[in-house]
């Protein structure tokens, strides 16, 4: 069955790693750009908001929306495949750096606890934040291999754990500020000869203040982590679908804005200079840890923030290996990846390979960065800075390539010479490649190792394109998606998987008519409705015998397009396909064995729309083992039949 999830999952998924940075920006750009961190990490909470409206206008123009896709229809294959590795080596660093902080909080806690336990015993925290990242990307690798609906479901339990620990540290923070007031940050930066790069030398950043504020900016532009996941889940929304993406922008956008920016303000705020650096790696503990109150409860406190920043932190490696495997998903299907990868988990029905892939390159650079938070922070920036640039320079060329109406557009938009140029979009890139160009500059660690990566899965990526050309001629073909069929000898095993009131059963047997099914789509409430979407695979004679479950060229043809309808619609369908010797024969027992109280058809091109359905009615009613009233409809481009029996 094609599922779909709601808004509140969606956005669960990008917040487990777009909010789980506040557990450990603070102390990276702060020791980037010293104690004037906190506005620049809340600026980059506000500058969300039009990042988010860019992958809106993107995602809602195409439902397999991602970077990849919005590149190459834009500016070509080449850009899009630079694009693509940047953001790959964004979500490979997303586990690495999320897995590793939830390790240094859980042993920054174990080191707090143990004293008052009078046990006289510690843990090192780099060693042990490793062991423990291996376990965390070890977990989500199972959870994402069993498939989207398990993880984005548990999405949700963490942030709703999240909200209850927001609520209690701020509430907490508010009686701390009454008896001992609020210290507000200041707003000097003090840079370091390695937050400065390539450009400490020169000094350049005392001598132009705009660049001084550009540098700290992209130090803090990390925080916008993860919103490249909104494109990749938006084919899993449910319908209205793009209402549900702008429902799920704006709960990403408020909800990373509250908890990311007020944290960051209220640790500078609240913890004491004299004890700032222990909690470098483990902020949020030290603002547990700064609070009023007697200290058994400031532990229970720290407990509490370290136990949901473990679950967020983790939650972010689900986000990452999910994002990235949606991303590679693209990839294949304009054949940029081999396509062995594409081999679906015989019982799952995912794409293992795929998360195989990510999960390894993961591990590996949680055991190269020998648990070092501040490292992986400065290489982590690249990936993000730069999906987002190739991202806006894409949806900006399409506004003057494809000048079609949008269901949504970015705002800003200047009505002069018959055409809407767009002003916002055009701002919104020029800031994104301002911030990227001085990220070249100052982070030596992302640009080497970002650059490098980059042109490592370039030439992998090309490489895969030329060898898969050859051998599939894919320019001919098209996309078709990978299915599972799972074999069985009696129609009604199918009832175990609807269990809503009301049944309908559309068959299908051309991609290119499949007009009764989309309009079916648009009335559809999968609420009460189970849609089974009905094939049949005719054979006769000694074909019958011994017949395989695989599908042929045209019958994956035909499931990949219902498939997109269904996405595009946000809407469930079971797809089903039959071996039979009589195609009305075989619909009619596929209609009662589901218990459908309707039956559609598109107009046949051989077939009179009368005798089609007297050849079911006859057919029906010979298999007709009870009473219940069935509806036939046979629906086409301004053409409609209903028949009640």
């Amino acid at each position: 069955m094609l599922t779909f999830i709601s808004f509140w999952h969606a956005g669960a998924i990008v917040l487990c790693d777009m909010a789980s940075t506040a557990w450990y920006i603070g102390g990276i750009v702060e020791t980037a750009i010293g104690p004037a961190a906190p506005w620049f990490i809340v600026g980059v909470m506000f500058f969300a908001a039009p990042v988010l409206a860019l992958y809106v206008e993107g995602s809602s123009m195409f439902v397999r929306g991602g970077v990849y896709k919005v590149v190459r229809e834009s500016m070509g294959g080449t850009l899009a495949k630079v694009s693509v590795s940047a953001l790959m080596f964004d979500y490979v660093l997303t586990g690495a750096i999320s897995s590793v902080s939830a390790g240094q909080y859980l042993a920054g806690l174990v080191n707090s606890a143990f004293p008052r336990l009078s046990i006289h015993w510690s843990v090192d925290p780099k060693l042990f934040s490793v062991a423990f990242a291996l376990a965390v990307v070890a977990y989500f690798w199972r959870q994402n291999i069993r498939g989207i609906e398990e993880s984005s479901d548990k999405a949700v339990k963490i942030m709703s754990l999240v909200g209850v620990m927001a609520v209690v540290t701020f509430a907490w923070s508010a009686y701390t500020i009454a008896v001992r007031g609020f210290h507000w940050p200041s707003f000097e930066t003090r840079f370091t000869p390695e937050s400065l790069g390539w450009l400490a030398s020169g000094q350049w950043h005392k001598r132009i203040g705009l660049l001084g504020l550009v540098i700290a900016y992209g130090h803090a532009f990390l925080g916008m982590s993860g919103v490249e996941t909104l494109a990749q889940v938006y084919r899993e929304m449910e319908a209205p679908k793009l209402v549900n993406l702008k429902r799920a922008a704006l709960l990403i956008f408020f909800s990373a804005l509250v908890l990311t920016g007020s944290v960051s303000l209220l640790a500078e705020g609240l913890i004491p200079d004299a004890i700032r650096g222990r909690y470098t790696d483990n902020l949020l503990s030290g603002l547990a840890m700064s609070m009023a109150g007697p200290h058994w409860a400031l532990l229970l406190l720290q407990a509490f923030v370290v136990l949901v920043g473990v679950l967020i932190l983790s939650g972010a490696v689900n986000t990452s290996i999910m994002g990235s495997n949606g991303v590679m998903n693209r990839l294949a299907e304009d054949g940029i990846m081999p396509e062995s990868l594409r081999h679906l988990h015989p019982r799952f029905g995912t794409t293992h390979r795929m998360i195989n892939t990510v999960v390894v390159l993961q591990a590996l650079t949680i055991v190269l960065c020998r648990g070092d938070i501040y490292l992986l922070g400065e290489a982590y920036a690249f990936g993000v800075i730069w999906s987002f640039v190739f991202k806006s320079a894409a949806v900006l060329v399409l506004r003057f390539k494809d000048r079609s109406p949008r269901l949504w557009r970015f705002p800003l938009n200047l009505r002069a010479g018959g055409f809407d140029w767009p002003i916002g979009l055009a701002l919104l890139f020029l800031t994104l490649l301002a911030i990227g160009l001085v990220n070249f500059t100052t982070k030596k660690v992302a640009t080497v190792s970002g650059l490098s990566f980059t042109a490592f899965f370039f030439v992998l990526f090309t490489i895969s394109e030329r060898i898969n050309r050859r051998v599939a001629a894919r320019a001919s073909a098209g996309h078709q998606e990978k299915f599972n069929l799972r074999q069985a000898d009696d129609l009604s095993v199918i009832r175990a998987e609807i269990d809503k009131p009301n049944r309908l059963l559309v068959a299908v047997r051309d991609p290119n008519n499949l007009y009764h099914l989309n309009k079916i789509l648009e009335t559809l409430d999968s609420e009460t409705t189970d849609l089974v979407v009905f094939t049949s695979r005719i054979r006769t004679g000694l074909g019958l015998i011994d017949e395989t479950v695989v599908m042929d060229h045209d019958e994956q043809k035909l499931f990949t397009r219902i498939l997109e309808l269904a996405e595009k619609s946000g809407k469930s369908v079971t797809p089903m396909l039959v071996v039979s010797n009589e195609p009305f024969y075989a619909i009619t027992q596929a209609a009662q064995a589901v218990g459908a109280s309707e039956v559609v058809f598109g107009v046949s091109a051989k077939l009179s729309t009368d005798v089609q359905l007297e050849r079911l009615a006859m057919t029906w009613g010979s298999l007709q083992q009870d009473k219940k009233q069935v509806r036939f409809r046979i629906i086409g481009p301004g053409v409609e039949h209903v028949v009640d029996l």
